[in-house]
C-alpha cells in the first residue's frame, strides 16, 4: 500500500512516531535520564537564585541596619559632622579596626576585627547572640560580644574575660550572626562587639586604621535616596562614603548573583554532558530503526514525513525529561541554603520559582533536540533499497551537507547563548565554554588514538578473556569515545578543583619552608621597638627584620591633583588613586623583589629633595604612570614630591614586610611612623606563647600568624568546597547514568555475545570477566585521561594566573582515579546483569 500526501499529515506523523516507540520506550526513558539531573541543577540554582534576589529585596534594610550610613577612614571634620548634626533622625556610631584579642583564662591571642558601637544600631534586623538577652546588654554592662568561631577555638564562655588593648571586658555572649556579614567573614576576620564607650583610645591614634562610621534611621516620610543624591557631593570632598538601603540591594544582589551563576556552570556542565549521552543514545538507537524508516519510504513516505517521526519523539523524550529534572530540582532547591548558608548573609524562604521552571524545562529540551538532530539527520538518507537489501547503505550527498552544518552553528551559538545567560560576565561564559570545548576534543582525540592504537596491538599472549576484554574498546559499536567524554569530563572537573585547591595552599605552606619568617608584630610605636625586640630575644628569638611604615596618601599626578582627576569624567581613577599608602624607606631589596625597570636608588636624600621612590609593576598600571612620572605624596599634611625612579616586581605569597611604594633613606626618617617586627617561631605553641608575652605588655600591638592564615585559608577553601562538590556531584552522577543507558544501549550486541559464548563453553565467571575488563580499562582511560587534563589546566592556571610553582596532589590526584575506575566497574557489572541467562531463542528473536 502506497501511502498518499494527505495521509502524511501532522497527525499522521505524531500516531506513526508513538506507534514506532512501542517496545523501545524504556529505553528511550533510561536515554533521556541523562538530563534530569542537568536541568534539575539549573532549575535549582535559578530558583534558588530568585528566592535570593527576593530576599535581599525583602531584608536589605536588615543588611546595613539603619535606613542610611556614612562612613571615613578618619575622624568626621567638623564640616561632616556638622551635616550629621543637621539630619537629625535616631543616630548610632561604630568604629571598626583590627586588633588583638587576649583571653587571660587561657593566655590565647588572635587578631580580630572590633566593632565599638555607641547608640541602638542595629535599626533593623538583630544581632543574634547567646544568650538572646546579650545582645541588648551588652553595651549597659560594658561588656563584649565574641564571634561563635572564636569562642569555640579558644573555649570561651560566657563570664570569661576578654582584653582588648589595655580595657578587660566580661564575655556577655557569643555572637551568631550580624547585618552584613556572613560566616564565611567570620572565619577570615573574627569579630568582638564592644561599647563605644569603653574603649582603648590608643588603639585609634594617628596611624592607624580605623573605620568610622554613622548610622541613621529617619521617619517614614523621608525620602532617603533624594536626600543621599544631595549629599554625595559634598561628602566626596572630605573622602566620606555613603550607603543606603537601595546600595546594599544592588551590592549583595551583585555579589550573590555571581555566587549561583559560578555555580550555574556546573549545572551546565551537567546538562551538557547528559545531552552528549542523548546524542550517542540516539545515534545507536537511529542506526536500529534505519530499515523501519527504509520501509516507510517504500510505501512512499516522504523524507520530511519520516524524519519528522523521529524528531517528534527527541522532542517529547527531551520535553519529559526536563519536566522530570524540573521537578527535582524543586526538590534540590531546598537542599542550597543548608549548601551555601557561610555565604549568604539573609534568610531566605523556600519558594518556586516558575520562570526558573519554565527557563530550565525550555533549555533542557532545546539542547537534547539540538544534540538528537545531529545523529537523526542520517535518516534523511536512507535508501527505500535498504527494505531489500542492507548493503545498500545511506544515500550519500555530495559536496557539504549545509543543513548538518546549520544544526552544528545552531548548536554552538545556543549553547553559547545559555553559558552568557548563566555565567557571571560574557568572557567567563565564552572562555568557559571554549575550555569544555578544548577539553571534549582533547577527551575524543584520546579515545580515537586508543581505538586505533589498541587495534594494531598484538595481544596474543594473553589469556582468551583478557583479550576479549581488551578488543571490546575498539569493536564496532564500542563505548571508548562516548565513555571519556562522560567519565573523563567528570573527572576532569573533579580533580581540577582538587589540585587548584592544592596549589593555592601550598603558596601559603612553602612560605614556612627554608627558615622563613611566619609571625609578624605590626603597629609597634617607635618607643615600643626595643621592648618588642627584648621580648624577642629573652625568649631566643631573632627579629629578621624591623621595618618603618609611614603612612601617607597621593595627592597629584604628573601636575594634576588626584582632586581634579577624580571629578574629571574623561579621566579613569581607580581604588590605587584613592588608597592609603603604608610605605617605608630603605637602602636595600628584599629577596622577595626585583627590579624590572629603572635603578633602584638608596638613597640619603635630603627631606625637601624631589627623590626617586620605586614602585610595585601592578599598581604602575592601576594608576596609569611610567618610569619618570612625577608624584607627590601627602605625609600626615606634608607634601612630598616624587618620581618613579624604579619599578618592583614583589613576591607577595612571602611572608615579608612588602610595599607598593618604598622610599630611599633620609626623607620619611623623622615622619611619625610604627615599626613592624618579623621573626620566626618553631611551633603553634611557641608561636602563641610569645605572642601572649607582647601583648601583655604592649596592648596596642597586633601580630599574624602564618599558621593561622593557613588555617582560615583551609577553613574557606573548605566551604567554598562543599558547595563546588556539591554542584560536580551532578556531572560526576550524570556520567554514571550516560554509561547505564550506553550498557543498555549495547544491550542487544552484549546479549548476542554472551549466548555465543555460553554456546562454546564459556562459563558465566568468564563472562563478566570479559565486561569486567572492558570496564576497567574503559574506566582507567577515562581517569587517567581526565587527570591528565586537569593536570595540564592547574599547570596554565600556575603559570599564567597565580604565577606559581607548579604543584600536584598526588594522593589525591590517585584516589580520585581509584573511585572512578571502581564506580565504572561497579555501574557497568550492575547494568550488565542478566545478560549471561538469557536463553539463545530469545537472541534469535530479537529485532536488530
Amino acid at each position: 500500500m502506497e501511502l498518499n500526501r494527505g495521509s502524511q499529515s501532522i497527525p499522521w506523523t505524531l500516531r506513526m512516531a508513538w506507534r514506532e516507540s512501542r517496545g523501545s520506550r524504556g529505553r528511550l526513558l533510561l536515554f533521556v535520564s541523562s538530563i534530569v539531573l542537568g536541568v534539575a541543577a539549573l532549575v535549582a540554582i535559578h530558583s534558588f537564585g530568585d528566592s535570593l534576589r527576593t530576599a535581599v529585596d525583602d531584608q536589605a534594610k536588615a543588611l546595613l541596619g539603619a535606613d542610611m550610613s556614612f562612613e571615613s577612614r578618619q575622624p568626621f571634620p567638623d564640616e561632616v559632622e556638622a551635616i550629621i548634626d543637621s539630619l537629625g533622625g535616631d543616630q548610632s556610631r561604630r568604629i571598626s579596626f583590627a586588633s588583638m584579642a587576649l583571653f587571660p583564662e587561657s593566655g590565647n591571642t588572635r587578631l580580630v576585627s572590633v566593632r565599638a558601637i555607641e547608640g541602638d544600631f542595629p535599626y533593623y534586623g538583630q544581632i543574634v547572640t547567646e544568650p538572646d538577652s546579650a545582645a541588648g546588654l551588652y553595651r549597659l554592662a560594658g561588656s563584649a560580644l565574641v564571634d561563635g568561631s572564636l569562642a569555640s577555638q579558644f573555649r570561651v564562655e560566657v563570664g570569661d574575660s576578654v582584653m582588648i588593648g589595655g580595657q578587660g571586658y566580661p564575655v556577655a555572649g557569643v555572637l551568631k550572626r550580624t547585618a552584613r556579614e556572613s560566616a564565611a567573614f567570620a572565619l577570615v576576620s573574627p569579630r568582638v562587639y564592644i561599647p563605644l564607650a569603653r574603649i582603648d583610645s590608643t588603639l585609634i591614634g594617628p596611624g592607624s586604621r580605623v573605620e568610622h562610621e554613622v548610622f541613621f534611621r529617619f521617619a517614614d516620610s523621608v525620602d532617603v535616596e533624594a536626600l543621599l543624591t544631595t549629599l554625595k557631593p559634598r561628602l566626596r570632598e572630605y573622602d566620606v562614603g555613603s550607603d543606603s538601603v537601595a546600595e546594599i540591594k544592588r551590592n549583595w544582589n551583585a555579589a550573590l548573583t555571581n555566587l549561583y551563576k559560578f555555580l550555574g556552570l556546573a549545572a551546565l556542565m551537567a546538562l551538557l554532558l547528559g545531552s552528549v549521552g542523548v546524542a550517542s543514545a540516539i545515534h545507536v538507537y537511529v542506526t536500529q530503526r534505519l530499515q523501519t524508516a527504509a520501509v516507510l519510504r517504500c510505501v512512499g513516505a516522504r523524507v520530511r514525513s519520516t524524519f519528522g517521526i523521529y524528531v517528534i519523539q527527541a522532542v517529547a523524550l527531551g520535553l519529559l525529561g526536563s519536566i522530570a529534572g524540573a521537578g527535582l530540582g524543586v526538590l534540590v532547591q531546598q537542599l542550597l541554603p543548608l549548601v551555601l548558608s557561610d555565604f549568604i548573609p539573609v534568610d531566605v524562604a523556600f519558594s518556586v520559582s516558575f520562570p526558573a521552571v519554565l527557563f530550565g524545562v525550555g533549555v533542557g529540551t532545546s539542547v537534547t533536540v539540538l544534540f538528537a538532530l545531529l545523529p537523526l539527520l542520517k535518516v534523511r538518507k536512507v535508501s527505500p533499497m535498504m527494505a531489500l537489501r542492507t548493503a545498500a547503505g545511506l544515500q550519500e550527498d555530495k559536496g557539504v551537507d549545509w543543513i548538518k552544518v546549520g544544526v552544528l552553528v545552531l548548536l554552538v551559538a545556543a549553547v553559547l547563548l545559555i553559558a552568557i545567560g548563566q555565567g557571571p560576565n560574557p568572557i567567563v561564559a565564552v572562555a568557559y565554554v571554549f575550555a569544555l570545548v578544548v577539553v571534549c576534543a582533547l577527551l575524543a582525540a584520546v579515545a580515537y588514538a586508543a581505538t586505533r592504537v589498541l587495534r594494531r596491538i598484538s595481544f596474543d599472549r594473553l589469556s582468551y578473556v583478557l583479550r576479549q576484554g581488551v578488543a571490546n574498546l575498539y569493536r564496532p559499536n564500542n563505548q571508548t569515545l562516548m565513555m571519556l567524554l562522560a567519565i573523563g569530563l567528570g573527572t576532569f572537573l573533579v580533580s581540577t578543583f582538587v589540585s587548584l585547591q592544592f596549589l593555592l595552599l601550598n603558596q601559603i605552606d612553602t612560605a614556612d619552608d627554608r627558615g622563613r619568617p611566619n609571625l609578624v608584630f605590626f603597629d609597634i610605636q617607635p618607643d615600643q621597638t626595643n621592648g618588642v625586640q627584648r621580648i624577642l630575644s629573652d625568649r631566643g628569638l631573632e627579629a629578621v627584620e624591623t621595618v618603618p611604615i609611614v603612612t601617607m596618601r597621593l595627592s597629584a599626578i604628573n601636575g594634576r591633583t588626584i582632586d581634579e582627576m577624580r571629578a574629571d569624567s574623561t579621566t579613569r581613577t581607580t581604588w590605587a588613586h584613592r588608597r592609603e599608602y603604608r610605605s617605608t624607606f630603605r637602602s636595600f631589596l628584599t629577596e622577595s623583589e626585583e627590579v624590572v625597570d629603572g635603578n633602584f636608588d638608596p638613597g640619603p636624600y635630603a627631606p625637601d629633595a624631589v627623590v626617586p621612590v620605586s614602585i610595585e609593576q601592578d599598581i604602575m598600571g592601576d594608576l596609569d604612570v611610567s618610569l619618570g612620572d612625577t608624584l607627590v605624596f601627602d605625609v600626615q599634611g606634608i607634601p612630598i614630591t616624587t618620581t618613579i625612579g624604579s619599578v618592583r616586581r614583589v613576591e607577595w605569597r612571602q611572608v615579608r614586610t612588602n610595599f607598593f611604594v618604598v622610599f630611599p633613606e633620609g626623607v620619611l626618617n623623622d615622619a611619625p611612623h610604627f615599626n613592624v617586627i618579623v621573626t620566626r617561631t618553631e611551633d603553634e605553641s611557641e608561636s602563641g606563647a610569645i605572642q601572649a608575652a607582647v601583648i601583655r605588655e604592649y596592648p596596642g600591638v597586633s601580630a599574624i600568624d602564618l599558621s593561622l592564615i593557613l588555617e582560615v585559608v583551609e577553613a574557606v577553601f573548605d566551604k567554598i568546597a562543599f558547595a563546588v562538590r556539591f554542584m560536580a556531584g551532578f556531572s560526576i552522577l550524570t556520567g554514571f547514568i550516560v554509561l547505564a543507558a550506553a550498557v543498555v544501549v549495547s544491550r542487544v550486541r552484549r546479549i548476542g555475545e554472551s549466548v555465543l559464548l555460553k554456546t562454546l563453553g564459556a562459563a558465566r565467571d568468564q563472562v563478566f570477566t570479559i565486561m569486567t575488563v572492558e570496564y576497567l580499562l574503559l574506566g582507567l582511560l577515562a581517569a587517567l585521561t581526565g587527570v591528565v587534563l586537569s593536570s595540564l589546566a592547574t599547570l596554565a592556571l600556575a603559570q599564567f594566573v597565580f604565577e606559581a610553582p607548579f604543584v600536584l596532589p598526588w594522593f589525591e590526584l590517585l584516589v580520585v582515579v581509584v573511585s572512578v575506575v571502581a564506580l565504572t566497574v561497579g555501574v557497568g557489572l550492575v547494568s550488565s546483569r542478566g545478560v549471561y541467562s538469557r536463553p539463545a531463542l530469545d537472541v534469535l528473536r530479537i529485532e536488530v
